[in-house]
């Protein structure tokens, strides 16, 4: 009978708002992952007006055991408050990935899922603390938990996971090429992925050691149609360099792919950035690289933001502040071939021990729960 009983039992509801999620970038993996950690006891409801589930599962490799519930989005239109917290009231869990704005929610526990740390979405004026009495805030890093925290805003965080595809890759059965690679959205706004100044990098160290003359530069990364021109901008920065390679909206296994044969992977959001007045055009977490040292490569990040949580400098990785030094570091890790295996293999340990989809789910119920 208690069996019985427990199939009768009427799931619990959790909705997500979102007004981002066009976008789908890694923030979006990362709050639609906690959802997925939670459907074992809650229907997933997503205010969207046209249903995502087939981008999020080609997109992210996420796919939910039971079919997301999308509903009409009513937070397109300001005002209108109480229809919102009365339509809310119907659920147990509500997340909201802020734009800047807050509403009073009727939902019976709350959460605004922080991405980003730009001081103008939390703005905690005497109103939108009061909408937020009953919302815990939780951030996707150390580093973005603890600029919310200078800003008097107390949070939990929780890491997200890297994909069982780049954790179980043996890496003895992986073979490198003479390939660095590089990933993230061609933009130039936010925290722009700076292809500018990887290409450049990249043409002054083949200018400078003959070592590299035969490597290939690799640029993955999603591309919309208002950043166009900033792709274009690129390629002509390349300047016709037929070893610099642009792969647009690649697919999610040609990623995979390119990771696996990759030797380096360069990363540069931050550079040129004042980290302490600008901590949003920074790396917030760095996703890309804890993938790519997965799979195998060594990677050199820039010394800013959340990849200073990712790396530890000589370990699992590079830091770097400048472009020469970048460019010194590659060259030394390329000529000492033991030292490049030590690192790969202490970051794919790193990367198993703290970033497994295990570790993020205990990680997440411990958090919401």
């Amino acid at each position: 009978m208690r069996n019985k009983s427990n199939l009768l039992r009427k799931k619990l509801k959790a909705a997500l708002y979102n007004p981002y999620l066009d976008v789908l970038g890694g923030g979006e993996k990362h709050i639609l992952s906690i959802l997925k950690a939670i459907e074992d006891k809650y229907e997933i409801n997503i205010f969207w007006d046209e249903p995502l589930e087939n981008e999020i599962k080609q997109k992210f490799s996420l796919q939910f055991i039971n079919k997301l519930k999308w509903l009409p989005n009513i937070f397109r239109k300001r005002g209108n408050w109480l229809e919102k917290f009365i339509i809310l009231r119907k659920f147990d869990l509500f997340f909201y990935v802020t734009d800047g704005s807050y509403f009073f929610s009727g939902a019976k526990k709350n959460f605004v899922f922080c991405m980003v740390p730009r001081r103008d979405l939390y703005g905690m004026t005497f109103v939108n603390r009061l909408k937020t009495l009953n919302f815990r805030f939780i951030t996707n890093s150390c580093f973005t938990h603890l600029w919310l925290e200078k800003w008097g805003i107390k949070n939990d965080y929780i890491y997200p996971y890297i994909n069982n595809e780049f954790i179980s890759l043996d890496l003895k059965k992986i073979k490198k090429e003479k390939i660095i690679v590089s990933v993230g959205r061609f933009f130039r706004h936010l925290h722009a992925k700076r292809q500018d100044f990887i290409i450049e990098s990249f043409k002054k160290l083949q200018q400078n050691h003959h070592l590299f003359k035969d490597f290939k530069l690799y640029l993955i990364g999603g591309l919309k149609e208002e950043d166009k021109n900033y792709f274009k901008e690129l390629k002509l920065i390349a300047g016709g360099n037929k070893n610099i390679i642009f792969l647009p909206n690649a697919s999610y296994q040609t990623l995979i792919e390119y990771y696996k044969k990759s030797m380096f992977y360069w990363h540069a959001t931050g550079y040129g950035v004042d980290e302490k007045k600008n901590p949003e055009a920074v790396e917030h977490m760095g996703i890309t690289s804890l993938e790519a040292i997965a799979a195998g490569c060594v990677a050199f990040c820039h010394n800013s933001g959340g990849s200073k949580e990712m790396v530890t400098n000589g370990i699992n990785g590079f830091l770097y502040d400048n472009l020469d030094e970048l460019i010194n570091k590659t060259t030394i890790v390329y000529r000492n071939e033991n030292q490049r295996q030590k690192l790969t293999e202490n970051a794919k340990e790193y990367v198993v021990e703290n970033f497994s989809y295990e570790v993020f789910k205990k990680r997440a119920k411990g958090v919401l729960f």
